[in-house]
């Protein structure tokens, strides 16, 4: 009878808990996965060098249920620059952007929308044009294209023989460098056809190469073999990923990798200044460290380089610079900046913009050849991740994004003009109701000042603890910033509007703040890197805001890793976790994984043979029988950096010691993360499902393995494309 009782009670428990989460539903103001799955995003800002247009590309998802599967669309639009922008000489010169009046700025167009797929713009020299790559109607393969300013279609411009890649046009507009692979032979190709299709693998690779055409050839299809109009390539040692024209046209930058492999497009890509004519190497740029973006000076004797202090430094981040002609080493112009330097363009020649992560925030400035710097934007409520200057005293557009909203259009007619923001792509975001969001700090056991963001729940009540779901950002050369924290895999205020509170710390090794601070973590994982992570959740206990025996913890990739560890070695902590593309057993990751002299460099600092004792001890298959934490588990099927045999371990160990639910979720055609529509909204919906299950539902056995899709978006079916404005 007592057992009776106790499952009808659970019953009854379950079916209280089944209907409160449609009840949330018809709040149209709090957010509901719904919102996340419509999010549109601006990816990149572009000013033309007359300094009268921005472009912008807007990643626009496509809706579940409605739309054939697949990633993003990426969309082309352009802003004419004219009288609406207000130019004020008194505003200070350090500054904060604007997010309340979005400024008009004149002509909005929208200039390639739908289902595209547009690469980033370029603007033609006379900025009457843009070029931009796309596999349009009737491609094959990705092909470049031109569309006028002023009006008109868009016209192909030239066709390769595979699908190009990046592209940059030289200063007079009448060349193209741009990377591709070359042509599979026509024998392979037919071989493969009847079934020699076999894999020589790390062996079979395809370099990418640089190619030149003359866009003068009047031809809008690849020119026959043996024209003059034909590209040619140039013979480089190794891989290309990058390709500049210096301001004279009559040299390249080109960064190349001794393969095609992620790792060494991590961990070995050099800078070469490159003869366009003959693909004579001139100079050879001597460093040894991960590399970020490089731009030419105007006068182009200099490169600036963002790149990592040396060749153990987690991320790029350091700002350098370079003579073309001459034995001058490297000069570090931000040598006592603690921050992480990501996105630079010259202003004139012996001055250089650049915009950087600092802690949560982010800081924009200048700097001399001389190393005399200024603050242009400090760290505040909106984080700035990209922006494109005309140089001089030209117009700058930024992108940035902030607590309330994803990565919008800012803009400045100058530095000493605060941004003001100018797109608002979701408009729909002005009626939902936002949860707050502060920076919250914490001392971790051994002294360490520690800092991360926190979201509290909607409607939070002081002094009534809460469920918390702690997210661990990747990495661990990551970091989160007190923007916007809402996404597929980051609960953020979905989570906050069902009543939880959501956290997201910047532990040991993160980014934003010094090399230093984000090499604490090597040789050591799984140590006080993932202490810190307890000791924030013991922070906000102490504050009264987390109920101990309902913390979450989930993440992807290292934040994968993160969640393994919390659900094995301190499975006495946490109630729930959701492990994403994560790490298990490093012994068996080090020799499936595709980043083998990453994780020797800037991880481990160890091979597997100098010390095994230390790669089990840092593997969370090794405290398996620790575990009592109910863990769902999600990989994709085609990941190559984490392989999902890292997934299959931990299940198959969880499920068969039988000490807590598990759950194995594989996708089918993703790899280290998921990029089309139907996997992410499947993800974000078990994360949610497993989460309320366990730290505010009745626990226990796992939740229902099927999903009601339409209901979990919220009830309501996805809007017609261009229906919200």
């Amino acid at each position: 009878m007592h057992r009776y009782l106790k499952c009808l009670f659970a019953i009854l428990l379950s079916s209280l808990f089944s209907i409160s989460v449609p009840a949330l539903s018809q709040d149209a103001s709090r957010f509901q996965p719904l919102h996340v799955a419509k999010m549109r995003l601006v990816t990149s800002v572009a000013v033309s060098p007359d300094g009268g247009h921005v472009a912008y590309t807007l990643s626009v998802p496509r809706r579940p249920l409605v739309d054939d599967d697949g990633p993003n669309w990426s969309e082309l639009h352009v802003i004419r620059l004219g009288s609406g922008v207000r130019v004020d000489s008194d505003t200070p010169t350090e500054t904060e952007p604007g997010d309340g009046a979005h400024e008009s700025l004149g002509d909005s167009r929208p200039f390639i929308t739908g289902e595209v797929s547009i690469g980033t713009p370029q603007w033609s020299p006379d900025g009457r044009s843009l070029y931009y790559t796309a596999k349009r109607t009737g491609d094959e393969q990705a092909v470049l294209y031109r569309i006028p300013v002023d009006g008109g279609e868009s016209r192909r411009v030239l066709k390769h023989a595979t699908s190009i890649d990046s592209f940059h046009l030289s200063p007079d507009g009448n060349q193209v460098a741009f990377l591709a692979t070359p042509k599979t032979e026509a024998s392979r190709e037919e071989l493969a056809k009847q079934g020699f299709n076999q894999q020589i693998y790390e062996e079979d690779w395809k370099l990418t190469r640089v190619w030149i055409a003359d866009l003068n050839a009047g031809s809008d299809s690849m020119a026959a073999e043996g024209s003059t109009r034909m590209p040619r390539m140039l013979e480089l040692p190794g891989s290309a990923s990058a390709v500049r024209w210096s301001p004279s046209g009559k040299e390249l930058m080109v960064v190349l990798a001794p393969t095609p492999s992620v790792d060494d497009s991590y961990m070995f890509q050099k800078v070469h200044v490159v003869d366009p004519q003959s693909g004579r190497i001139i100079r050879l740029v001597d460093h040894a460290a991960k590399l970020g973006q490089v731009a030419w000076s105007p006068d182009g004797k200099r490169l600036a380089l963002v790149t990592g202090e040396d060749l153990h430094d987690p991320h790029e981040g350091r700002l350098m610079v370079v003579t073309v002609d001459g034995d001058e080493e490297r000069i570090e112009l931000l040598p006592e900046l603690e921050a992480h330097v990501g996105k630079i363009a010259w202003k004139d020649e012996s001055t250089l913009l650049w915009l950087a992560a600092e802690g949560v925030g982010s800081r924009f400035g200048t700097v001399t050849l001389d190393g005399r710097q200024e603050t242009l934007i400090s760290p505040g409520e909106t984080v700035l991740e990209d922006f494109s200057a005309v140089g001089g005293e030209g117009p700058i557009a930024l992108l940035g994004h902030a607590a309330t909203h994803g990565p919008e259009l800012f803009f400045a007619a100058n530095v000493t003009v605060a941004p003001q923001r100018v797109t608002e792509v979701n408009p729909w975001l002005t009626k939902m109701r936002f949860a707050e969001q502060k920076v919250v700090r914490w001392t971790a056991r051994d002294g360490l000042e520690l800092e991360g963001v926190l979201i509290y729940p909607l409607n939070y009540v002081e002094g009534r603890r809460y469920p918390t779901i702690m997210y661990v950002h990747g990495g661990p050369e990551a970091h989160e910033s007190n923007g916007w924290l809402t996404s597929y895999t980051r609960p953020g205020q979905v989570a906050a509007g069902r009543g939880f509170a959501v956290f997201y710390p910047n532990y040991r090794g993160s980014t934003g703040r010094s090399v230093e601070f984000s090499k604490l973590g090597q040789a050591d994982a799984a140590g006080p890197e993932f202490d810190d992570l307890v000791d924030g959740i013991d922070s906000l206990i102490d504050l009264g805001i987390t109920d101990r025996g309902k913390v979450g913890v989930t993440g992807a990739s290292y934040g994968g890793y993160a969640s393994a560890w919390c659900s094995t070695f301190y499975s006495d902590r946490f109630a729930a976790s959701v492990m994403f593309v994560g790490i298990s057993d490093n012994i068996s990751k080090v020799g499936t994984t595709d980043i083998p002299e990453e994780m020797y460099l800037v991880h481990h600092r160890k091979r597997l043979w100098e010390d095994w004792d230390y790669f089990l001890q840092s593997s969370p298959i090794h405290y398996a029988e620790r575990n009592r934490t109910p863990t769902l588990i999600l990989h994709g099927k085609q990941d190559p950096r984490v392989h999902p045999s890292q997934s299959l371990e931990l299940f198959r160990h969880l499920k068969t010691l039988a000490q807590a639910p598990v759950r194995l979720v594989l996708y089918e055609g993703e790899g280290h993360g998921n990029r089309k529509a139907a996997a992410r909204l499947d993800y974000h919906l078990r994360l949610l499902q497993w989460m309320e299950h366990y730290l505010q539902g009745i626990g226990g056995d796992a939740p229902p393995m099927e999903l009601d899709y339409q209901q979990g978006l919220g009830g309501e079916s996805p809007a017609p494309r261009g229906a919200e404005g």
